[in-house]
């Protein structure tokens, strides 16, 4: 029966196989055949092997040389070269062994050597000690600590307030607690390295709008509401962040916050405001920019500032609702992970806001000292009108009121204590740029006069736009790929085109390495062409409290005198 059955069976597969459509017997054939091959064949070949001897050997290695940690650095470069401050850096400073007034430090209250505050940090000192050696969670955690909180949080009328241990890493934490991947971030294309590096660790979506351009803000929110109804359901998780500078230090320039808080409602999207600039310098009472326009605190979801200007301590703070600021405390990096802020220096930046409720009209001496070198650097025909009613007659001044400073433009506003001089004509290239403008720094220094350039991070910094107007071409970077459009023709377009740079000497760093690195967050690299001019290279002036109308007109006086000396 068994012999019977088998030859069934047998049969029954010879009449499948004449039944079975040619393809599909073509097909068995090859696989058949693909196995057939994969166990014969051997899966590595022997390469030919050469022993080498021991001389060989040591003259290869003698021979060789490791790639370059970083690429070379020459020795002239200015950050490898300090102008050493002795003393404080107050309303006189001596720089490299020469006094002179201070236009450099953002010591805007003057507040860094008054006694009141030296004399809090002593008694704190001798509490406390110098530091705390630990982080708020592992007993880094003092009663200064939250009454510095409290304060805080009750001076700018919040509910709560939390506090960092380094300015910088305020904002550059701030943001990645809360904006994560996948969510939309629309960020002013002037904004700080500080707010930069918190974008690139939230890893999110960025989209830049142009500086202080609300239609241009609206434009990419009305595509974003365009994307939305095409995919609800992503749209629901998707967070929508719009963060701003109240003050911009690259270009001091005030944000218009009425028109986007309006956005804000409109599109449902959430508000981030970094005060460092304008914190103690805007509004009756130093608030910031929401006294100054009078909009309501809760309308911004947070407000983040240092206190390393105008409370002249260290460190950095966030305010607003009480779950908001709740949630730094978990997950806000630099406040989880580094020590807290020295006892000492929460102790000074108590006594400052002190000194600043206890004396509103000192806001009100800043924003008048802002606004006469502002005009006098302006060259107005006002200022020329208003130094003569002061002087009750013509003045010295007179002439260089009216006509300005000579090869140098003003940018910022009024109202900002950092003000930026930029060259009207640039070189085309920013290191000739830096160069021109070094050299009317030094000029001021030997008349006693401390400026100082406003530098930048030429190899990080994602809007750096080049020092000449307008950018020459634009390209963006995606996880796709890169797409380049209006592709520059020359060497020096190639350097200007912002985040795309050629490192001639390190043979690692090539134009495909770089735009992966930096492809790793969606739209990080996205380039506008309407780049704005006013973070290029400059020269700062900064207005303290301190400073007195004579040395306004002196330091305006001086700095005219040095442009024309090295730029006509």
């Amino acid at each position: 029966m068994a012999t019977v059955a088998e030859q069934w069976v047998l049969v029954e597969m010879v009449q499948a196989l004449y039944e079975a459509p040619a393809y599909h017997l073509i097909l068995e054939g090859i696989l058949i055949l693909w196995i057939i091959r994969l166990v014969f064949s051997k899966t590595y070949k022997l390469q030919e092997r050469s022993d080498l001897t021991a001389k060989e050997k040591e003259e290869l290695i003698e021979e060789w040389q490791p790639e370059p940690l970083v690429p070379p650095v020459s020795k002239n470069h200015p950050a490898l070269n300090y102008n050493l401050v002795s003393g404080p850096p107050t309303h006189n400073i001596v720089v490299n062994g020469k006094e002179c007034v201070n236009f450099a430090s953002f010591n805007f209250l003057g507040l860094l050597a008054n006694p009141r505050v030296k004399a809090a940090a002593f008694s704190s000192l001798k509490k406390y000690g110098v530091g705390t050696c630990g982080p708020r969670g592992f007993y880094g955690t003092f009663d200064v600590h939250l009454d510095l909180e409290e304060r805080l949080a009750k001076f700018m009328k919040t509910e709560e307030a939390i506090i960092y241990s380094y300015g910088f890493s305020t904002i550059a934490s701030a943001i990645p607690a809360y904006s994560k991947r996948g969510d939309i971030v629309f960020v002013d294309s002037a904004s700080c390295f500080a707010i930069q590096k918190g974008l690139q660790a939230s890893r999110s979506d960025i989209k830049w709008f142009k500086h202080n351009d609300v239609a241009d803000l609206e434009r990419l929110l009305k595509e974003q509401e365009i994307e939305d109804q095409k995919n609800p359901r992503k749209a629901r998780v998707t967070r929508r962040f719009i963060v701003v500078e109240g003050l911009y230090l690259n270009t001091g320039t005030i944000c218009p916050l009425p028109e986007l808080v309006k956005l804000k409602y409109k599109y449902k999207a959430r508000i981030f405001l970094e005060e460092s600039l304008s914190f103690g310098v805007l509004g009756e009472h130093g608030r910031g920019v929401t006294e100054h326009y009078g909009i309501n605190i809760d309308d911004i979801d947070l407000i983040s500032a240092n206190m390393e200007n105008a409370l002249a301590s260290v460190g950095g703070f966030c305010c607003g609702r009480s779950f908001v600021v709740d949630h730094q405390r978990l997950s806000g990096q630099g406040y989880c992970f580094s020590a807290s802020l020295p006892p000492l220096l929460a102790a000074a930046a108590i006594e400052a806001l002190n000194i600043m409720e206890e004396n509103p009209d000192i806001f009100a001496v800043l924003k008048k000292k802002c606004q006469t070198i502002h005009k006098s650097l302006q060259g107005t025909e006002a200022m020329a009108s208003l130094l003569m009613a002061l002087s009750q007659g013509p003045s010295p001044m007179f002439a260089f009121f009216l006509s300005g400073v000579s090869g140098l433009k003003l940018v910022g506003e009024s109202l900002s204590p950092a003000l930026h001089l930029q060259l009207e004509e640039s070189t085309g290239s920013r290191d000739k740029d830096m160069k021109l403008l070094q050299k009317i720094v030094d000029q001021c220094m030997n008349k006693g006069i401390a400026l100082t350039q406003a530098h930048y991070l030429d190899k990080e910094e994602k809007c750096l736009p080049p020092p000449s107007p307008g950018c020459p071409g634009t390209h963006s970077v995606d996880q796709a790929g890169l797409e380049l459009r209006n592709p520059p023709t020359s060497a020096s377009q190639v350097a200007g085109i912002k985040g795309v740079r050629h490192h001639r000497l390190a043979k690692w760093a090539t134009w495909s390495t770089e735009y992966k690195m930096r492809a790793q967050a969606p739209g990080w690299d996205e380039v506008f062409s309407h780049a704005d001019s006013q973070i290029g290279t400059s020269i700062r002036v900064v207005v303290t409290v301190e400073q007195t109308e004579e040395e306004l007109q002196r330091a305006a006086s001086t700095i005219r005198e040095a442009a024309q000396a090295v730029l006509l």
